[in-house]
């Protein structure tokens, strides 16, 4: 077992040593495409090793047809244009996926599948998530240095002479993940759970049981598979588990995390997609149910995926500047370079939101508190000498000034189940809008950072008049929410709101489609699926959870035990009930009207009518609390 071999690293992509090693790793018994579709799922189409090793040149250089219909291609894959090829990609790391509960008989090891990530084609283009990101690697890439050829002052006054002096640009990314865990069929105690993430019971705490086992073995598996991770802890969320007689973990209920090095965009996305199945894998075949929902309890901390980006550029003579880093990092916070990027991604957030947040349960964490970043604002430090970090904002700026090379920015509103493909393409994207904008302004870093600070009502050369940008207050305690809409806009609250902004703000598009990285039909098809998905949810899903939740209201009190303060309460319960569920001859309930609009997509009153389920839902459960608590 301590010799299985876990990854074949791009430089051994050639018939002779895929041959080679095969034939020594006999219980690798499969090959596994893994195309990842606009929806950020994966695919996982199993072929025998055998006919893999048959023409393993042909298999490369040649796509797997595959159909349509099983990949979220909207409008692209089409009932009458349904196919889609899957072509390997070798330029990348390819994985060994272990089965620990089937052991080959000849070898007594695990069978094993190689993961290769590939591309889906549809008629000769690359139109899929994985696709994107190498296009918007490559683009910005190009990009920049054509930008440097022509404003040498952008990379003059971080020490580059000439742009012949640079070798390479280099972008690195990496994401964090959160994550609940808990033991199957326990129901939150919400009580519990507030108390505790109040009081800060669970953050950074020692594990112990199960957990501290599943979280062990899931780093070393991610070391195994070549991942790096350099941190696991427990986050806010969760109550402390019990354990039983036997030792066994009862009632667990934990919220964790876990982050690993950074790697360049593309290998960093699909780092991404292996850490969550060996979590889900590692925990799940220990009894424990996984949950990468951005928020799957109401009320408590929901999870992120702060997503980290990064640019360098590696001199011809070795060495690696970091080009959001300053020259003195005493005398500025970052480049001019570093003013674009994060001007361009805070300018343009209005089209990369939709990108990021693109799910009913992703709105479901974006909401004052919790840490949780709703507006488009970022924060700098109180001081150059010493950095801080803002966490209630939405790009924050990572920064140590004892080593420039650490100088990046942390886009806060992504969560587990976000396409990490997309947003980070879409960053790369924003950035190098607002790069090229501050290069051509030809501001000096004091005169960026001043317009970054501009005021509500400021001119900007970049940045518009009636919004402020920066802020090193807590922005949920230090403002009102009509002060937070006025100062930083309003933002949307439904995935119809984000997805409409794709046509409010279509000046901006202009950035992602910068070199055809998002063509138009990408985005439509990203914008279908997003509110195809949205109307379904809310009318099969959403709607007969809130059924179950207000059928388990019922009365507790009675002559013996109530005094008029119940009666009360529970009449503002039953009014509740009766105006979100109970249709009657004269009038229709709150669901039957949700569901009306979706049929006629009226998707401005579905988006309206949710919002107002929304708060009577969460008016409904609060008073239950309330009224329970009275009950003895």
């Amino acid at each position: 077992m301590e010799n299985l071999l876990y990854t074949i690293e791009k430089e051994n992509h050639n018939e002779k040593e895929i041959k080679s090693i095969l034939n020594e790793n006999k219980n690798i018994k499969f090959v596994s495409l893994m195309g990842v579709d606009l929806g950020g799922n994966a695919t996982d189409e199993k072929i025998p090793v055998e006919l893999f090793l048959d023409d393993i040149s042909g298999f490369l250089e040649s796509a797997i047809q595959t159909d349509g219909s099983s990949v979220e291609l909207y409008n692209i894959a089409t009932l009458n244009n349904a196919k889609v090829d899957l072509m390997p990609d070798v330029n990348c790391k390819w994985y060994i996926d272990y089965n620990f509960e089937h052991i080959d008989e000849k070898t007594n090891l695990p069978i094993g599948t190689l993961r290769i990530p590939a591309f889906l084609i549809h008629e000769n283009k690359k139109v899929c998530s994985r696709g994107i990101l190498r296009k918007s690697e490559k683009f910005f890439k190009k990009s920049i240095l054509e930008v440097f050829e022509e404003y040498p002052h952008m990379i003059q006054n971080i020490g580059i002479e000439n742009v012949s002096d640079i070798e390479e640009i280099i972008l690195t990314a990496a994401t964090e993940l959160e994550f609940w865990v808990n033991t199957p069929e326990d129901k939150a105690d919400l009580e519990k759970l507030y108390v505790s993430q109040s009081l800060k019971e669970q953050y950074w705490k020692r594990t112990h049981g199960i957990i501290r086992t599943c979280l062990e073995k899931t780093l070393i598996k991610l070391q195994q598979l070549g991942i790096e991770p350099e941190m696991a802890h427990k986050e806010v969320g969760g109550i402390n588990s019990s354990i039983s007689i036997d030792g066994k973990t009862n009632h667990a209920m934990e919220q964790l995390e876990i982050s690993w090095k950074f790697s360049n965009p593309l290998q960093a996305a699909d780092n991404e997609l292996m850490v969550r199945e060996v979590i889900d894998d590692v925990f799940t075949s220990n009894g424990l149910e996984v949950t990468f929902k951005a928020k799957p309890i109401y009320g408590v901390a929901g999870s992120g995926e702060h997503t980290h980006v990064g640019v360098s550029a590696k001199l011809k003579n070795g060495k690696i500047i970091n080009l959001f880093s300053p020259r003195d990092m005493k005398e500025d916070y970052v480049s001019e370079i570093g003013y674009g990027a994060l001007m361009g991604m805070l300018n343009n957030y209005e089209i990369l939101n939709p990108i990021v947040t693109a799910t009913n349960d992703g709105f479901n964490r974006l909401v004052p508190g919790f840490e949780a970043p709703v507006c488009i604002v970022t924060s700098l430090g109180h001081s150059y000498e010493v950095p801080s970090r803002n966490r209630s904002v939405l790009v924050g700026l990572v920064r140590d000034i004892k080593n420039p090379k650490t100088v990046r920015f942390e886009l806060r509103s992504p969560n587990p189940l976000s396409n990490t493909y997309l947003v980070i393409a879409g960053c790369y994207q924003t950035m190098l809008d607002g790069i090229k904008a501050a290069a051509k302004s030809k501001l000096s870093t004091k005169e960026l950072e001043k317009e970054i600070c501009k005021e509500v009502g400021q001119e900007s050369f970049y940045l518009e008049k009636d919004r402020a940008y920066r802020d090193e207050n807590d922005v949920f305690e230090h403002y009102t929410l009509e002060e937070r809409n006025q100062r930083f806009s309003v933002p949307p609250a439904t995935v119809y709101e984000n997805m409409k902004n794709l046509e409010v703000y279509e000046s901006k598009l202009t950035c992602l489609k910068e070199g055809n990285v998002f063509s138009n039909a990408i985005i439509e098809s990203f914008k279908m699926g997003a509110l195809d998905k949205w109307t379904k949810e809310l009318k099969d899903r959403i709607i007969q959870a809130h059924m179950d939740t207000i059928r388990s209201c019922v009365k507790l009190h009675n002559k013996e035990n109530m005094d008029a303060l119940d009666e009360v309460a529970w009449n503002a319960i039953s009014d509740i009930k009766f105006n979100v569920m109970k249709d009657t001859l004269t009038r229709k309930s709150l669901f039957t009207n949700i569901k009306e609009a979706i049929e006629n997509k009226d998707y401005e009153t579905v988006s309206n009518l949710q919002l107002q389920l929304k708060r009577e839902m969460e008016k409904i459960q609060n008073l239950y609390v309330q009224y329970r608590k009275n009950i003895y």
